[in-house]
């Protein structure tokens, strides 16, 4: 693939690796298996991805809460889509949870 042909994104998995650093190697397999046509790089608690021009980002969410589902992360984990300046991606966050105690 050329340089036109692609585009960049990045993962965070910062919150994911506190948890268990197994589910980073887990996802970067699942990823690879699903999406052969993506490049995956990793870089501490950041997965970096290139991926054709024509792939939308909304396949790339998709996958990452496939996996979270399969993996029964789902109910804690979430993908959460940002962009700054110098990159785009997503970042897998912890869900809030509300504690409601009855007297």
């Amino acid at each position: 693939m050329s340089e036109d042909d692609t585009k960049e994104l990045t993962i965070d998995v910062k919150e994911l690796s506190m948890e268990k650093e197994q589910h980073i190697d887990d996802l970067l397999r699942f990823l690879e298996e699903q999406l052969p046509q993506i490049e995956i790089s990793r870089r501490g608690n950041e997965v970096g991805l290139i991926i054709p021009q024509q792939m939308s980002k909304r396949t790339i969410k998709l996958r990452l809460k496939k996996f979270l589902h399969r993996k029964n992360l789902a109910e804690k984990f979430r993908p959460i889509s940002y962009k700054t300046l110098d990159n785009q991606g997503y970042m897998i966050k912890e869900k809030k949870t509300l504690e409601l105690t009855y007297y």
